[in-house]
Order: structure tokens, then sequence, then C-alpha cells
């Protein structure tokens, strides 16, 4: 199973591409693609969109796992960061995509086993589970590793559950 984890911000919109292979996981790619303060909205978004496209035509995922919103500062900040999620979204379901969200509670006890983690512990997590000799800068290239990682396992464990009760 290959994953694109989509951490969406509206300065920093991080990815990272996750796959398991056996019962390993290994990241692909991670990174951030960085908004220019002075460009449109309307030219952000597209920079989001034409990015995460390439990034999904390269590296072939086979789903897209975003977090939900969970909280926002204000209103105009919540507006961005639903702007920039269904961009998100579209470029997922534009390349035939499935897309899965997850709350920020479920990720971090995906990953660190305790849904009121600490950002450092999970970007931890992240390190050691993908054995990263450091952790993903900028960390929303990190959140995103941990959506993805979020994604896997919870795809296995319902898989698995399927199996016993088939």
């Amino acid at each position: 199973m290959r994953v694109l984890g989509i951490d969406c911000g509206s300065q920093y919109t991080g990815y990272g591409v996750v796959e398991q292979a056996g019962r390993e996981l290994v990241c692909c790619i991670a990174g951030a693609i960085k908004l220019r303060p002075r460009d449109s909205m309307a030219a952000k978004l597209q920079h989001i969109f034409s990015e995460l496209t390439a990034i999904i035509a390269t590296q072939q995922p086979e789903m897209v796992a975003i977090e939900e919103v969970f909280y926002a500062v204000n209103v105009k900040s919540a507006l961005k960061l639903g702007q920039v999620r269904g961009v998100a979204m579209l470029a997922a379901s534009s390349c035939g995509l499935q897309v899965a969200e997850y709350a920020p509670l479920a990720i971090k006890s995906a990953v660190v086993g305790y849904g009121r983690a600490e950002k450092q512990q999970v970007q931890q997590m992240v390190m050691r589970l993908l054995k990263l000799p450091e952790v993903p800068e900028p960390t929303d290239a990190a959140d995103a590793l941990a959506i993805a990682i979020c994604h896997i396992h919870t795809a296995s464990t319902l898989s698995r559950y399927e199996a016993a009760h088939s």
C-alpha cells in the first residue's frame, strides 16, 4: 500500500508518501509546498493543486489521506484552510484517488499510541517508524507522513477485522 499524506496549511502544505512493504514502512518522499504571502489566494491554490498533482503523477499513491479541520484561530483562517483542503481533495480526485480524512486525535493515536501526544512526540515516532536519520523538515512534512502512517495502520487494522469476521 502506498499513501500520500497531506498536511494542509495556508503558509506551507506538507506532503509525504509512505509505502508499506511487508511489515516495513518506507518514506518515499516528504516535503512542503511553500506559499508566497504576496500571492493572491487563487494563485496559492493553483500552486498547491499543480504541485500535488505532479507529486501524485510521479509517486503513484493508491490513496490520499488528509487531516480533518479541528480548530482555527479565527474564521478567516478556517476559510483559508478549508480552501486548501478542498484543493487537496480536488487534486486527489482529479487523479482518480479516494481521500480518507482523519481527526488529529486519531492520527496521534495511530502514530504515538496516545491521542494527546505533543507535536515533538509525533515527529520522533515518525522518524523511528520510517527509520529516518532525522526528523523530516519542515514540521509540515513530518505531519503529512504521520497522516499517511495513520491511514496505513487504520487500513490494515480494518482489513484484519474484516478477515476475522467473514
